[in-house]
């Protein structure tokens, strides 16, 4: 089922109405979380819900006996139940997505020992949608539970809620146990003024996913299509619009997802903080999908040293992330090169000894040299991501040769898809700006005129109706 849909259209107003009839039941409301969170994922195939059971399960099932084994003593048993519950959760992931992947790298490594037997040593299966998002949350809630940050739940129904939770289900963000959990744990009471903001996110998110993303994915489809045979202004403008077409897509689903959430009373933490206007890449890092980003701060920088032994080892380290978040990505070499490309732009920041810059501060005024490095930084993502677009490696290197060997030339333009398009993103970003101190860019002050609050949530329902592109699946499912 997708937030772009007219089943979701549906889905969510029964859930709400339904959720807040056992306002007084919250244990109640988790099952129907849960039923509603299955109905939701099966949408696709019901056989993807037994994957996300059996991981579910065996997360709280070894977090239980994580607990179990050290009340009594048995701090080894803990290790290895911790362990053997990650290694098998990975283990159902890497199947799914790399085996092939592997499998076809080492028969181009050894063609003489394997190649005669390629078709018999691939498998062909879907790749369960969400597999990389909600893998990720039961691994953290282990690790948590194995190193005391947050205590194993004996509540099956809301675990399995927490795990399941539809908004955030199939692409994030990845929610932490410690934030997300509780509140499964404890009963919900209905904000109107909650329920609304939720819908203002919502709002918000369709306008980039449809308006935005949408119509630059048209365009993009069709330069990547014949990028041989394109001016070079044609290359440029389709690689900025690809990443404006990805933050659009990924940015306006976690929108969609945090205010869904909102409206059941459940807060989800933010998953973008206007990217786009970071100063250099470490800060911009700290913006695009901060709870993956997080997540393997918190799970693999860290616990490797992150930045306390020296610049050697910290940058080791950066590459390390870099290289496992393209793996994240997809089992493909663009995504490999993708990370190490973003990992080299870190090196003359480490190397530099640039003090580290807090992603919350947004300075009222930017001098032109700031400006010029918020430019190059967003210079420097686009082309990282000519290899995220790309169907291979040398697609990637021929995009670029493409844009090398040929004159700027006359730039392939279609007004009545582009134009408003181009207003639109134009709209976005002054709004990320001007409300770049509010939770997100509708969370308008009270302050604000009535009449250009209304005109804002008109402007935004018209841009819906009438430029809302060809329907595209969100880009992130395919992770």
């Amino acid at each position: 089922m997708l937030f772009n849909s007219f089943e979701y259209l549906l889905f969510l107003p029964i859930v709400f109405t339904l959720y807040w009839l056992l306002k007084n039941h919250y244990r109640w409301q988790n099952v129907l979380i849960l039923i509603a969170s299955y109905v939701f994922y099966g949408w696709w195939d019901w056989k993807f819900l037994l994957l996300i059971a059996f991981s579910t399960g065996l997360s709280y099932g070894g977090a239980l006996l994580i607990e179990h084994e050290r009340e009594k003593g048995k701090q080894r048993a803990a290790y290895w139940t911790c362990t053997v519950s990650i290694v098998l959760n990975l283990a159902v992931l890497c199947v799914f997505k790399y085996y092939n992947f592997f499998v076809d790298n080492l028969i181009a490594l050894f063609p003489s020992l394997f190649g005669a037997h390629r078709s018999s040593l691939l498998i062909h299966v879907v790749l369960p949608v969400g597999i990389s998002f909600y893998t990720l949350q039961s691994v953290a809630y282990v690790i948590d539970v194995y190193k005391h940050k947050i205590q194993a739940t004996k509540d099956a129904v809301a675990f399995f809620s927490f795990v399941s939770f539809f908004p955030q289900l199939v692409a994030g963000p990845i929610e932490r146990a410690n934030n997300l959990l509780p509140q499964f744990l404890r009963p919900r009471t209905f904000d109107y003024a909650v329920a609304v903001d939720g819908c203002r996110r919502i709002l918000w998110g369709l306008f980039k996913k449809l308006v935005i993303a949408d119509n630059c994915a048209v365009y993009v489809n069709e330069v990547w299509q014949d990028f041989g045979s394109q001016s070079t202004g044609t290359l440029l403008l389709c690689a900025v619009l690809f990443t404006l077409q990805i933050y659009g897509d990924f940015s306006g689903y976690s929108d969609i997802a945090i205010g869904s959430a909102r409206l059941l009373g459940v807060k989800l933490m933010d998953n973008f903080r206007m990217p786009f206007f970071s100063r250099n890449m470490a800060e911009f890092w700290r913006r695009w999908h901060i709870s993956l980003n997080s997540w393997f701060s918190d799970y693999v920088y860290i616990p490797l040293g992150g930045s306390r032994e020296g610049k050697a080892k910290h940058l080791r380290n950066i590459f390390i992330v870099f290289l496992l978040s393209g793996l994240w990505h997809g089992a493909n070499w663009t995504f490999i090169v993708w990370g190490l490309f973003l990992a080299l732009c870190f090196v003359p920041i480490i190397l530099g000894g640039k003090p580290k810059t807090d992603w919350r501060v947004l300075e009222q005024r930017r001098s032109l040299n700031t400006w010029m490095h918020t430019l190059l930084t967003f210079l420097l993502f686009t082309i990282s991501l000519i290899f995220f677009r790309a169907p291979d490696i040398s697609a990637a290197f021929e995009y670029f040769l493409s844009i090398g060997r040929c004159s700027l030339g006359e730039i392939d333009y279609s007004p009545h898809l582009l134009n408003p398009t181009l207003i639109a993103i134009l709209f976005m970003l002054v709004m990320e700006w001007t409300m770049r101190f509010r939770a997100h860019p509708l969370d308008l002050s009270e302050k604000c005129p009535t009449v250009l609050r209304l005109a804002i949530y008109y402007l935004l329902i018209t841009a819906l109706v009438l430029f809302s592109g060809q329907s595209q699946t969100f880009i992130y499912f395919q992770f």
